[in-house]
């Protein structure tokens, strides 16, 4: 796996506009999608994810709005330079990710522990894709500096 890919369970319940948004912001602050790279047209994106344009340009949207990206008519849509000084992140967007994320996992049936594991886990290591057990859908898509790759997976 690229470790520019973003990848879509279209099974969350995290919204996929919410999950492209979270991967390409996480890609843009940790530098592996540095200033000035091109990002795919919405239509790319969201053909390569199985996904309606609407949906992809939501999550561009918002990262316009958090100015991470910039789109610009005739020359697409790029990572914009990155703030002066200190981030601070968002606290009621953690809060509310934290929540969701809790609240997903007791259906599941997962205590305290189990949560706090997959939080660790989660935080020093890629994500797993569900093999396919349990119906889960996931579909990915490489970043690259001019688009996206054409190769899409997807697990039934």
């Amino acid at each position: 796996m690229s470790d520019r890919t973003v990848r879509v369970d279209t099974t969350s319940q995290v919204p996929p506009y919410e999950q492209i948004r979270a991967q390409l912001a996480a890609l843009i602050r940790t530098g592996r999608l540095t200033e000035g790279e091109r990002l795919p047209t919405v239509r790319q994106l969201a053909a390569d994810l199985g996904l309606a344009p609407g949906t992809v340009a939501r999550a561009y949207r918002e990262l316009e709005a958090v100015e991470l990206i910039r789109t610009r008519r005739g020359a697409g849509t790029r990572v914009a330079a990155p703030p002066s000084g200190p981030q601070a992140h968002d606290a009621p967007q953690l809060s509310t990710l934290a929540r969701d994320f809790t609240s997903a996992a007791r259906a599941l049936g997962a205590d305290t522990e189990d949560i706090l594991t997959a939080v660790r886990n989660a935080l020093n290591s890629e994500p797993v894709v569900d093999s396919g057990a349990g119906g889960h859908r996931t579909t990915e898509a490489s970043v690259k500096v001019t688009g996206v790759s054409r190769r899409r997976e997807a697990q039934a």
